[in-house]
């Protein structure tokens, strides 16, 4: 079946973000540190990331009140109104940080964009990833631009009915096994994994076993010849 559809994920697929949250990891871990130590303060704020993802979403916003949830919790209450001040600023300096497209990504895009139909499918705070669409110059290139709060099965049949000609002639490119790949092969689409250099252990899954629809690349520039392949074949 010919691939018509190319949905393509945001952060770390993209433009860099995750090395963003492992650098305010840091910076968090040392307000902290008279408290507890690096350890016990990264598994606090795992933990308490992980039960509050259902009620603030993806995003710098719900992570900043997760390091002050944190924060109460490791202090048992006693955290300082200056390392309040300090979290916010964090929060504050990620939402503004700059967007940096990743090595060859206007390029790739440039060279599909006349050839396929892109739909940008990411998840996250809804004006933090329109912010970064708009600063990463690439928006343009997109037919459809869907940010949901999670990428299911659904989303993605949903999301290429909505912009394409159907899952079966789609494929979805990003850096998590976990969001971008395996929801797309089991709504019937390819699920095309780019790894990231860093990747959220809340993101990690085992790819597919054996699975006819998967494939791995290197780096985004591949995907031309990789569809160039499939629809050959």
């Amino acid at each position: 079946m010919t691939i018509t559809t190319l949905g393509l994920d945001a952060d770390d697929t993209l433009w860099h973000n995750e090395t963003i949250f492992r650098l305010t990891h840091d910076r968090f871990a040392e307000l902290l540190s008279e408290h507890h130590d690096r350890e016990q303060i990264e598994a606090r704020l795992e933990a308490v990331e992980r039960r509050n993802l259902r009620l603030y979403g993806y995003g710098v916003k719900g992570f900043t009140l997760s390091m002050i949830e944190t924060a109460m919790e490791l202090t048992d209450g006693e955290v300082s109104p200056a390392v309040i001040r300090e979290i916010l600023a964090a929060g504050r300096e990620m939402l503004g940080h700059p967007v940096e497209p990743l090595p060859g990504v206007r390029e790739t895009l440039d060279r599909l964009s006349g050839r396929y139909r892109l739909v940008l499918i990411t998840k996250g705070d809804l004006m933090d990833q329109e912010r970064k669409l708009a600063a990463s110059g690439l928006g343009e290139l997109f037919s459809g631009v869907e940010i949901v709060s999670e990428k299911t099965p659904d989303t993605y049949a949903s999301a290429f009915r909505r912009h394409g000609t159907g899952a079966h002639q789609a494929a979805m490119i990003g850096n998590s096994m976990k969001s971008d790949v395996l929801p797309a092969i089991l709504a019937g689409a390819w699920g095309v994994h780019i790894p990231y250099h860093v990747t959220w252990s809340h993101e990690v899954a085992d790819a597919p076993a054996d699975e006819p629809r998967f494939a791995a690349l290197d780096s985004i520039s591949e995907v031309p010849p990789w569809v160039e392949a499939r629809n050959r074949g």
